[in-house]
């Protein structure tokens, strides 16, 4: 006798051995609070570009909004309740959009890709999310005095070196209370799920199962900045051969080739908590 699925609950491949574990579904189905996990350090790197080369990675839909400037963010995660107290990496390359679809609308930083250290936050991510995630090696930031430095790497070739220097201390934010706003449109990250289709007669492949924009909502009440600091940023990332990246070597070329017209004051952030994006919405 075969298995069904239970309703309400989250499966993902493989799915003979029950609903799927992850940030979003505990052990008995239990969720996670985010109040006091992840622990997180956050450097980001901020650059105005040319507005032609991001027009190239617009999805249908999308369109720049305000300024073309691209962040590129490193994020150490530690401390996190669905992982058991392990944490992970992560790198991420966005800029401000404007979703137009036929119902919603919707404006804030589209995230490009991101890449992560560890398998599971990346699948739980892609397929229930659709979040652009994907692997590299993403070793700890080094620290010196009022320096940090961070690398990304993948089977040891080192696509990008991030830096920020003369870091002093600046005013931790304060938390407001969310207040309605007025505008029409929703705010958050934005992302466009693909999943293709499987192959299965002539021509098939190449065709799309789901093609979609995605909102994470910017609402996280349980996230605190603890820490926050000011410094020179750069960041580079470095042309790759196919030999080098076969998957990705594409994607390193067109952040290596994007025009850096200035930098803008770069930020180290550290926060505690934030929230299992069990919010996350498709936009139509």
């Amino acid at each position: 006798m075969s298995y069904g699925f239970e309703k309400g609950k989250i499966y993902r491949m493989p799915t003979h051995f029950g609903p799927g574990l992850g940030p979003r579904q505990g052990p008995d189905g239990r969720k996670f609070e985010c109040k006091d996990n992840p622990k997180a350090k956050s450097i980001s790197v901020s650059f105005l570009t040319n507005p032609q080369q991001l027009e190239s990675f617009l999805p249908p839909n999308f369109s720049l909004f305000k300024e073309p400037i691209v962040t590129v963010t490193a994020s150490y995660l530690k401390e996190i309740e669905w992982l058991a107290g392990r944490g992970y990496n992560t790198l991420g390359v966005s800029f401000p959009v404007k979703f137009v679809g036929e119902k919603d609308e919707a404006r804030g930083n589209f995230l490009l890709v991101l890449w992560e250290n560890l398998t599971d936050p990346i699948l739980t991510g892609r397929e229930e999310l659709g979040f652009s995630k994907i692997y590299c090696k993403l070793p700890e930031p080094k620290i010196f005095k009022d320096k940090v430095e961070c690398t990304a790497s993948w089977m040891d070739f080192n696509f990008m070196s991030l830096k920020v220097s003369n870091l002093t201390p600046g005013e931790i934010p304060q938390k407001t209370e969310e207040v309605e706003s007025e505008d029409q449109y929703l705010k958050g990250v934005l992302h466009y799920k693909y999943i293709p289709k499987t192959g299965g007669y002539p021509g098939s492949w190449g065709e799309e199962d789901v093609a979609y924009a995605v909102l994470t909502p910017e609402a996280t009440p349980n996230r605190i900045v603890t820490s926050v600091a000011y410094g020179d940023g750069e960041i580079n990332f470095h042309k790759a051969r196919w030999e080098d990246m076969p998957t990705q070597y594409t994607i390193i070329n067109a952040f290596e080739g994007l025009e850096k017209i200035k930098y803008f004051k770069a930020t180290v952030t550290e926060t505690v908590g934030a929230k299992d994006l069990g919010d996350q919405r498709a936009l139509q």
